[in-house]
């Protein structure tokens, strides 16, 4: 339980104390969700006090890095004044209790427009609640705001015509990673400490990986969704690899919310319930992946895989430097999959609706990426069923691999505008998060420290819903390695 100090004595500021220093009633923005929540619970504040503070961050810090574009600040004192009504009755209280959070503007949340960073679909208003958000409601989570995200939700940048540019408040001349940007900026800043953000080839991680966060990327089906804003039929392998997912600043806070968000709806076909504890001897083995990616690994990724990998030894964990099978077809089955399929039902609409830097990056993706077309996309599914075969059998005896989430440092912004070149090689580097987005299975990013100023980390894989583990294993990395947020500047480029 975390003590509150007088208001006249608020004031932490060395970040790096953050969830150490028992932080004043105008600073509870600074604790985790798993503090707010007990907080709440033992009476010690107010969802009321919680929520004011949180809005009264998210004015302070919003101006400087555009994460939030859709402030609710009118409905969230009313949810938050209905939680404190609930306390003071003594109803049972859910686990998210009075604790802020932010839903990306790309899935539906009723009376509110799902824009998805494109300027015709600002009055595209949603008549209910995608499951995640009814989810978090269910927990007693208060939605604060709408997070930014580029334009149909396809780059690893977030930019568009409509909202503008989020900036990543470790540094403005680092993009913030995308497509979930805005969300990962709304947890660095403080503005909250859970968002929602979904990942199809690293949407969730990457932007983690950019912000010194915790990102999940659930097993396949665990985290309901379905907006029904989109009338069309979904392609295959958007049903396939599109995932919902929190992102935090503890691993703590990431259990939580992952639990929170992954209660079922009957609305996603492709829900399943909780898989059963893997029985798995301990302490086990990991794959600890060092090559394999066909591009060399930035000296300080690299240094992160080590440092991950003595935090896990000194725990017990044996670490062995090994690669799962194939992991360079893995991650180029992501473009035989998507772009005959996904790509192809998104161009017209780029064509049509798009912003300028949306309508680039496709096309420099079209350039840089090999030419599939549907037979293609039916070859790579029966492909992606032989790896995912060999991808079990490998995992049953490593239950773990450790691999980068980039093989290279969060990018200057814009730079998938530049050339086709620059194009490919970021695509380069985002294999280890394209692969495991072929396979479903979970992967979790955790952060290992900062470079030069700029955060670094790994990522945490195990078998079909075995994110126990990659949780276990990164609350082991986190202690070795506590992460400077909440951030309490914005740093220039």
């Amino acid at each position: 339980m975390v003590a509150l100090r007088p208001e006249s004595d608020a004031g932490c500021t060395n970040p790096t104390q953050a969830h150490h220093a028992h932080p004043g009633r105008a600073e509870l923005w600074r604790l985790s969700a798993t503090e707010i929540a007990g907080l709440i619970r033992h009476g010690l504040v107010s969802s009321t006090e919680v929520v004011k503070s949180s809005l009264d961050r998210l004015r302070e810090v919003n101006r400087h890095i555009n994460a939030v574009v859709r402030i609710l600040d009118e409905d969230a004192s009313r949810q938050a004044a209905s939680a404190d009504t609930a306390q003071r009755r003594g109803e049972k209280l859910p686990p998210l209790h009075g604790v802020p959070v932010t839903i990306k503007v790309n899935i539906d949340q009723e009376g509110l427009p799902t824009d998805n960073g494109i300027a015709a679909y600002r009055e595209l208003i949603a008549s209910e609640d995608n499951p995640v958000v009814r989810n978090f409601r269910d927990a007693g989570a208060i939605i604060v705001g709408r997070t930014n995200t580029p334009g149909y939700s396809m780059r690893w940048f977030t930019d568009n015509a409509l909202h503008g540019l989020t900036l990543n408040p470790w540094n403005a001349g680092r993009t913030v990673g995308g497509s979930s940007g805005g969300a990962a900026a709304s947890v660095a800043a403080g503005i909250v400490p859970i968002a929602h953000g979904n990942d199809i080839a690293g949407s969730v991680r990457y932007p983690a990986y950019c912000c010194g966060l915790v990102g999940l990327r659930p097993s396949y089906g665990r985290i309901p969704s379905f907006n029904a804003t989109a009338t069309g039929a979904a392609s295959i392998s958007s049903a396939l690899m599109a995932v919902q997912g929190p992102l935090t600043r503890t691993v703590a806070d990431n259990r939580l919310a992952f639990a929170a968000m992954s209660r079922e709806d009957v609305r996603d076909p492709r829900w399943v319930p909780p898989y059963p504890p893997a029985p798995i001897r301990r302490p086990f083995r990991v794959a600890r992946v060092t090559e394999g990616f066909g591009v060399p690994f930035h000296p300080a990724v690299q240094a992160a895989l080590g440092d991950a990998g003595r935090a896990l030894a000194a725990a017990g964990y044996e670490i062995e430097d090994i690669a799962p099978p194939s992991l360079l077809e893995c991650a180029e089955l992501w473009p035989q999959l998507a772009m005959p399929d996904v790509m192809t039902m998104l161009e017209p609409l780029v064509t049509k609706n798009g912003d300028e830097g949306i309508k680039r990056a496709l096309a420099l993706w079209s350039a840089a990426f090999k030419k599939y077309d549907a037979r293609d996309a039916l070859a790579a599914l029966g492909t992606r069923l032989g790896l995912l075969r060999r991808w079990r059998i490998f995992l049953a005896d490593y239950p773990l691999v450790l691999l980068p989430i980039s093989t290279q440092l969060p990018f200057p912004v814009g730079l998938d505008v530049k050339s086709e070149e620059a194009t490919a090689a970021i695509i380069a580097a985002q294999a280890p998060m394209m692969a495991i987005s072929v396979l479903g299975l979970p992967g979790l990013a955790v952060p290992t420290g900062t470079h030069e100023g700029i955060p670094v980390g790994v990522q945490l894989v195990a078998a079909m819903g075995q994110e126990d583990l990659c949780f276990d294993a990164a609350e082991t990395i986190e202690a070795h390695f506590p992460m400077a947020t909440p951030l309490d500047l914005l740093k220039k480029p």
